[in-house]
């Protein structure tokens, strides 16, 4: 539970972030509402559901702010637009990296838009829920998210009344994660969102055209792979998995991928590169990650970049997932990423954005308190 000076200090922020967002606000009340929304967000209310939202904000009745989220006018997609906007003023950084990934939403009934059982990470089963995909950004500065898109499952795309009860807009067609991560990524390589690399596991790193797109772009990559994609070195084609003995010993390095909740995250890592047509500038490999206590367990990621990238680098990208684990773990518990009783498409989308606009406003505070930490230890090192 948050501090009350810590509620303080992200509700300074909120301001300014609503402040920031009330342009695509066209009457006061829409920009009040907003607000006010944001605000409770990061209160230190357990649930963040209307009625528990309209108890802290001082309302009799939820009515005011769910009209905001699922009936009155205004454009998600911009403000998630400045939502990135924001995350990159505050975190910016050339060399940060990009995260893909998804999480579930456990829900009752048939009703909310895009539910039906599927498995979802979040419960480690199939479950009833609604699937969200996910675009994070890390630099040096901190993580926060910078888009979302709603899995739509086919059956929801291809049911028409479904779709017009949950206000599905007509111009959403059936598209798969992978389509969906894509999207994601080309919006925030068209606003020239400064990142050198993208991470993803393997649900996204093992889809050819995943990795294909980003090649296109020159977005350099490390993304995990299912063990039975397939690998051609040499004259040898076949699963990733049945390389491992042409590795030699002395090819495995010992190195840490990040810190974790128990200290350093060390694995022995090995890595295999291969020519290709651009190999003059880029190159393609297989990073493979061997457990220390399990040594017959293995991870498994196709990599791309420049040629010389060294192993530590690789190692470092692919370390950088975590960062999307702890946003959605933050965004449930801080802003309510989770809480929602929306049903449509619309409502969706527009508290989920406002969610993660509270999120990246509390990422900015951690960022600039931890600013002149960073600086005393800088200025000390240099002399």
């Amino acid at each position: 539970m948050p501090t009350i000076e810590q509620v303080r200090r992200w509700g300074g922020e909120v301001n300014r972030v609503t402040e920031r967002i009330g342009a695509h606000f066209f009457r006061r009340e829409q920009r009040d509402h907003a607000g006010r929304y944001l605000l409770g967000l990061i209160s230190r209310v357990e649930r963040k559901n209307g009625w528990q939202l309209a108890e802290q904000l001082g309302d009799l009745t939820p009515v005011n702010l769910q009209h905001f989220i699922a009936r009155s006018e205004w454009d998600a997609e911009a403000v998630r637009d400045d939502l990135r906007n924001y995350v990159v003023e505050q975190l910016g950084d050339p060399e940060a990296v990009l995260i893909v990934d998804e999480t579930g939403f456990l829900k009752k009934g048939t009703k909310s838009v895009g539910v039906k059982r599927q498995y979802s990470g979040t419960a480690g089963r199939i479950e009833n829920s609604q699937i969200g995909v996910f675009l994070a950004y890390r630099s040096i500065h901190g993580h926060a998210f910078i888009d979302r898109a709603l899995y739509l499952p086919r059956e929801w795309a291809d049911d028409a009344a479904r779709r017009t009860e949950a206000k599905v807009p007509g111009s959403v067609a059936f598209a798969t994660k992978q389509a969906l991560a894509r999207e994601m990524v080309a919006r925030a390589l068209a606003a020239k969102v400064p990142a050198a690399w993208l991470t993803a596991d393997e649900v996204y790193g093992s889809d050819y055209n995943f990795r294909r797109f980003c090649e296109e772009n020159r977005l350099n990559y490390v993304v995990a792979i299912s063990s039975a994609t397939h690998l051609a070195v040499g004259l040898k084609r076949q699963a990733v998995r049945k390389h491992l003995s042409e590795i030699p010993a002395d090819a495995w390095h010992r190195i840490s991928c990040g810190a974790g909740a128990k200290g350093q995250r060390e694995y022995d890592w090995a890595f295999l590169t291969w020519p290709h047509y651009e190999q003059k500038t880029h190159a393609r490999g297989c990073l493979v990650r061997r457990s220390l206590d399990e040594p017959y367990e293995h991870a498994y990621y196709f990599t791309y970049g420049p040629r010389g990238t060294s192993l530590e680098k690789l190692v470092q990208v692919a370390g950088s997932r975590w960062a999307i684990e702890e946003c959605f773990e933050q965004a449930k518990q801080e802003t309510g990423l989770d809480h929602y009783e929306v049903r449509s498409w619309l409502g969706w989308h527009r508290h989920i954005t406002l969610s993660l606009l509270a999120h990246a406003a509390l990422a900015a505070v951690r960022a600039q308190t931890s600013k002149p930490a960073a600086q005393k230890k800088s200025g000390n090192s240099s002399r």
